[in-house]
């Protein structure tokens, strides 16, 4: 089970359950209102994020400040966005709907990943391709370097063939002992 905290994300993490724990313990030292103010505070505080609902907000810009994901926005308007979300995800709501309907309130520029249809698809077809691509242009570039592949088999030679060649080998030798 996830717990999202609606206020700051700093001491109220972890003071306000620690908090309503300890009101709880005491009980009868702390007046009446104090016990019920700081566990209704608690209850507000810890909030059950339903799958699909963190499933929109993980896959969500924040409106408020562009280039930071909506999951980590700590401006008032992103927990208020983040909590209409939950809203939706509770009524029913697919994740897909829910961040349709942010980006058509708040512009196209809240999507975080394309979508998987139309233009949307380059952006998930071209980078795989594209590597594809270059791993065979390396496999090709280091057979090249390789040199030739060896030859399977020798073929034999005809004797007419075996003849020249011990001819063009003499040959050789001699012109070699007359240089030295």
């Amino acid at each position: 089970m996830r717990v999202r905290l609606t206020r700051d994300a700093g001491t109220g993490r972890w003071f306000a359950p620690l908090f309503a724990a300890l009101v709880s313990a005491c009980g009868t030292d702390l007046p009446p209102e104090a016990a019920e103010l700081a566990s209704r505070d608690a209850a507000a505080m810890a909030e059950e994020i339903h799958p699909e609902a963190s499933e929109a907000i993980s896959k969500l810009f924040s409106p408020v400040h562009p280039g930071e994901m909506l999951e980590v926005c700590r401006s008032p308007d992103a927990v208020a966005l983040r909590d209409s979300i939950n809203a939706m995800a509770h009524g029913g709501m697919p994740a897909d709907s829910i961040i349709e309907r942010v980006v058509a309130t708040h512009g196209e520029e809240s999507r975080a990943y394309p979508k998987r249809s139309g233009r949307g698809l380059l952006a998930w077809t071209i980078p795989p391709a594209m590597l594809v691509a270059g791993l065979g242009v390396v496999v090709l570039v280091l057979r090249r370097l390789k040199g030739p592949a060896p030859v399977a088999g020798r073929a034999d030679l005809t004797d007419e063939e075996r003849d020249r060649l011990d001819a063009a080998l003499a040959e050789l030798e001699e012109m070699e002992e007359a240089q030295q």
